[in-house]
């Protein structure tokens, strides 16, 4: 569910460079034999290291346990809505040079057909962005080839920066990060996730934070649990209950206001504060009243409504996708002025290259 479909990577393919820990000899490609379906499942792992911005303020140790960095990259690869391998570069510099500095970081980019399974349950989610990938498509004709070289550019400047690239099909990068992140807790280590997508939000904790980019200022902010209570005056844990009632335009899914006008945020927040999560609320409207005859009515007649948008946005922390212990040292960042310099020169040379005589991707 990240803020912007990326249709630089749809089609691509690349040879992994480390196996799943599901069985240490399978390729990128196969059928797992945990797995409850039979359907292939493909993960592609890319190895590879960026640098703090001014203002983002790190988090303080606890406990002394060291923190692990998960980069979603799809959204750092657009400038407003238009893709942009030099934004892409721009926010990773920062934030390898001032954020994660040494802090092992695990990048994870959606997986192909990542969005079908909640298409399937939604078909207005992220809809819009279908239609922008293909108009991207549409007008610089990008052939799978093309396509996969912009990918490869992106993993090849990771892997050069000691930084994984993890891609998973048939998920979106927000549930392979919820997934990992969920490993590395287990481990005593505390997860920090950069990325602008709000449904990220659902995941804070103390021990779990977000760390945000700022295009207006070009600089990244650390987002903590304080912070969530500030600005919602609820706990995280009441986030995905609240947005399944008020929608998520940004995602398309619409929130049950569109069906009952009178049932705001403002009403859904006092029951979910109440109730503590959507399933309680829902149990007790179907016997008792709950609130006014408005809401009352609405959440019993609208209550599989309301649990299908739980289900479009709930992250998964069940993908089928292993923490390698190599993701947890420390992060060899020596190479990594040299590795940006590289790719920047690289975008810039390749402002002169056209594809069948249209400007290519990297004009970003």
């Amino acid at each position: 569910m990240t803020r912007v479909e990326m249709s630089v990577f749809a089609g691509a393919y690349v040879q992994p460079r480390f196996p799943c820990n599901c069985n240490p000899s399978l390729s990128a490609s196969y059928s797992c034999k945990t797995q409850k379906t039979t359907t292939p499942l493909t993960v592609t792992l890319f190895s590879g290291p960026f640098h703090q911005t001014r203002g983002a303020q790190p988090l303080p140790e606890k406990n002394n346990s060291k923190r692990v960095f998960f980069l979603d990259v799809n959204p750092l690869c657009y400038q407003g809505s238009k893709p942009s391998l030099h934004s892409f570069g721009r926010w990773l510099s920062l934030f390898l040079s001032q954020v994660s500095l040494t802090d092992p970081v695990i990048a994870v980019i959606d997986g192909e057909r990542g969005s079908e399974r909640r298409r399937k349950l939604l078909a207005s989610y992220k809809a819009h962005r279908i239609k922008f990938t293909r108009h991207i498509s549409s007008l610089q004709r990008f052939s799978s080839g093309h396509v996969g070289r912009s990918l490869q550019v992106i993993s090849d400047v990771l892997e050069k920066c000691s930084v994984p690239v993890v891609k998973v099909d048939g998920h979106e990068a927000d549930d392979v990060v919820a997934t990992l992140a969920g490993q590395v807790l287990n481990k005593g280590f505390r997860v920090v996730i950069a990325s602008p997508d709000k449904d990220f939000k659902q995941l804070i904790s103390e021990d779990v934070q977000i760390v945000m980019p700022l295009p207006e200022l070009q600089r990244w902010s650390f987002y903590t649990l304080k912070h969530y209570r500030d600005q919602y005056n609820c706990d995280p844990q009441s986030d995905l209950s609240l947005r399944c009632i008020v929608g998520d335009e940004v995602d398309g899914v619409p929130g049950i206001q569109h069906l009952v006008p009178s049932f705001g945020r403002k009403t859904a927040l006092k029951l979910i504060k109440k109730h503590g999560s959507l399933e309680t609320l829902l149990n007790a409207a179907a016997i008792r009243t709950v609130g006014k005859p408005y809401a009352q009515d609405a959440l019993k007649k609208h209550a599989d409504y309301l649990r299908r948008n739980y289900e479009v946005l709930a992250l998964k922390r069940d993908v089928n996708v292993q923490l390698i212990e190599e993701w947890l040292v420390k992060r060899d960042n020596l190479n990594d002025r040299i590795a940006l310099s590289t790719f920047f020169k690289y975008l810039e040379e390749s402002k002169e290259v056209t594809y069948r005589g249209r400007p290519t991707l990297y004009n970003g």
